[in-house]
C-alpha cells in the first residue's frame, strides 16, 4: 500500500507525487483560488501572463500564487501565431524565472483547438532556447509522436475541448498515444468535468491531468478540489492493481464447490 502512495512521476527530471496539476484563472475570488489549490494537493500550478495580468489584483494576486509554494507552469493562453506564442514564453521566462511552458497555440477560435503545424514550429524553437515545452495538443499520434521526436519529455493531449467539461471523448485515441509512447510523461490536459473523468485518464495509465474550470467553475471549488484529488488516487491505484479481463459472458463469483446439489442441478437445466 505504501508504495503506490510514494508512487511519483518526473517531468523534464523534477519528481512529482501530486498527479493533480491545477490551474489559477475563473475562480470566485484569490482567496477560494488558494484554498481550492491547497485541497487538490497540486504541486504544479499554471498561471497565464497575458490573461491574468490585468484581471487581477496586480502584484497581490502574484504573491498569493507564489505563497502556495507550488511550482509555477507559466502557459502562452490566447496565442494565435509562432511569433506571438515565442514571445510570450520569453517573456514569461523573465518573469517568473522559469524555462518551464505550457506551450498553447490556438488554431480555431470555436473550439480553442490547438494549431498542430504552429505548435510543432514554435516547439522546435522553443526547445532550442532552451525551454522545457509542455505542449496542449490535441489527441493526434501521430502529432504527439513529433512533438516526442522534437525533443518534448511531456506532452498534453486534450480529453475534450478547453472548458467544455465532456470528460475523455475518444478513449481509444489517448490508449493509443499512451501505448505508442511508454517512456513519455503524459498528461491529459482540458475538457474534465467530473472526478471520474480524472480517474478514467489514470486508469488509461496517463501519468497526470491538468484541469482548472472543473474545480473553477464548481459549486464549491474547495470541496471540488478535494474530491478530484481523491479521483486521481484512485486512477493511479487501479492502474497499478490492473483491472480484470472483461468477458463477454456472465461468470459467478461463487464457486459451485460447496452449493446444494440442487443449485447445482438447477443450473444445469437451465444451461440445456
Amino acid at each position: 500500500m505504501s508504495g503506490v502512495l510514494s508512487d511519483s512521476f518526473s517531468i523534464y527530471g523534477e519528481q512529482f507525487t501530486s498527479r493533480l496539476l491545477i490551474g489559477s484563472a475563473l475562480y470566485p475570488s484569490p482567496a477560494i483560488m488558494a484554498d481550492s489549490i491547497v485541497a487538490s494537493g497540486a504541486q504544479v500550478v499554471t498561471v497565464s501572463l497575458r490573461r491574468q495580468q490585468s484581471a487581477a489584483a496586480g502584484d497581490d494576486f502574484w504573491q498569493l500564487i507564489k505563497d502556495t509554494g507550488l511550482k509555477i507552469l507559466p502557459n502562452t493562453a490566447g496565442c494565435h501565431s509562432v511569433k506571438e506564442a515565442v514571445t510570450l514564453a520569453q517573456m514569461c521566462r523573465e518573469v517568473f524565472a522559469t524555462d518551464w511552458i505550457k506551450l498553447e497555440l490556438i488554431g480555431d477560435d470555436y473550439n480553442l483547438q490547438p494549431d498542430p503545424f504552429a505548435l510543432l514550429e514554435a516547439t522546435k524553437i522553443l526547445l532550442a532556447e532552451g525551454f522545457k515545452v509542455l505542449p496542449y495538443c490535441t489527441d493526434d499520434l501521430v502529432l504527439c509522436q513529433r512533438l516526442a521526436d522534437a525533443g518534448c519529455e511531456v506532452l498534453m493531449p486534450w480529453g475534450a475541448p478547453i472548458g467544455t467539461g465532456k470528460g475523455l471523448l475518444n478513449q481509444y485515441n489517448l490508449k493509443t498515444i499512451r501505448e505508442r509512447l511508454p517512456d513519455t510523461t503524459l498528461i491529459v490536459d482540458a475538457g474534465l468535468g467530473l472526478p471520474s473523468h480524472a480517474c478514467q485518464a489514470l486508469e488509461l495509465g496517463y501519468d497526470a491531468v491538468l484541469l482548472n474550470s472543473a474545480i473553477a467553475g464548481a459549486g464549491c471549488p474547495v470541496t471540488m478540489g478535494h474530491a478530484f484529488k481523491t479521483a486521481v488516487d484512485a486512477g493511479r491505484f487501479a492502474y497499478r492493481a490492473k483491472a480484470m479481463p472483461e468477458k463477454d459472458v456472465a461468470a459467478p463469483s461463487t464457486p459451485t464447490m460447496g452449493m446444494p446439489f440442487w443449485h447445482q442441478e438447477f443450473g444445469i437445466k437451465n444451461k440445456n
